[in-house]
């Protein structure tokens, strides 16, 4: 038995060698190392990305809740002095620390300003992740056809190939029109409740488990 299906695997090798289909197939499979390659630089990316928005925002956060209960302190300590009578001291130091509250305003909205260049600067990922998603589209394009001449050329009478990658192709084509004119220019899915929305992380790993990842 095994020596038989070694003699079907040599005879469709030598098959496919002949007809030129094993450089298609070897062409196929060198593009999908590189593909892995640009998703993974997409993920990194990404998640650099994030973490660099999230620690700004960490950042930032304590110092304009410092600035809210400062001024908070200060409002209600002024309120009672204009309804109360207080001590001459108390409203040389009131006077005191609400001047050194006005001064230290600038510095702390430069960091705040600071974290939030930085997340606006976290952003230039999506130019960068962008262009390999456009370049991947194109290898993805390009195995689909290398696959598809393979397919053609294995099982279609040679008469019939040119025929029938034309209607393939015009298929292609119609498919990617639907695509544009329909789901792609109504926007992304914002009803967490549609069919097809994926809202959580249960949910993502339910669709993983269902693809066999």
């Amino acid at each position: 038995m095994l020596g038989r299906i070694g003699t079907v695997v040599r005879s469709l090798r030598e098959s496919m060698k002949a007809m030129g289909l094993d450089r298609a197939v070897e062409r196929a499979a060198e593009m999908i190392p590189d593909a892995r390659d640009r998703l993974t630089y997409i993920s990194t990316m990404t998640e650099q990305a994030a973490e660099r928005a999230l620690n700004a925002v960490d950042r930032a956060q304590p110092i304009q809740d410092r600035l809210h209960q400062q001024s908070h302190d200060l409002a209600e300590r002024w309120a009672h002095w204009s309804a109360t009578h207080i001590e001459y001291e108390e409203v040389k130091s009131l006077v005191l620390e609400t001047r050194m509250f006005l001064e230290d305003i600038p510095e702390q909205t430069r960091e705040t300003n600071k974290e939030l260049l930085e997340i606006t600067m976290a952003q230039d990922f999506q130019d960068l992740t962008g262009q390999v998603i456009k370049k991947l589209m194109e290898v993805v394009i390009d195995v689909e056809h290398q696959l598809l001449d393979l397919l053609v050329d294995g099982l279609c009478p040679e008469q019939d190939r040119d025929e029938v990658r034309r209607r393939i192709y015009s298929q292609f084509q119609e498919a990617e029109s639907e695509s544009k004119d329909g789901s792609l220019l109504n926007g992304p899915q914002i009803d967490p409740a549609g069919d097809e929305v994926v809202s959580g992380q249960d949910q993502v790993d339910d669709l993983l488990d269902q693809l066999g990842l």
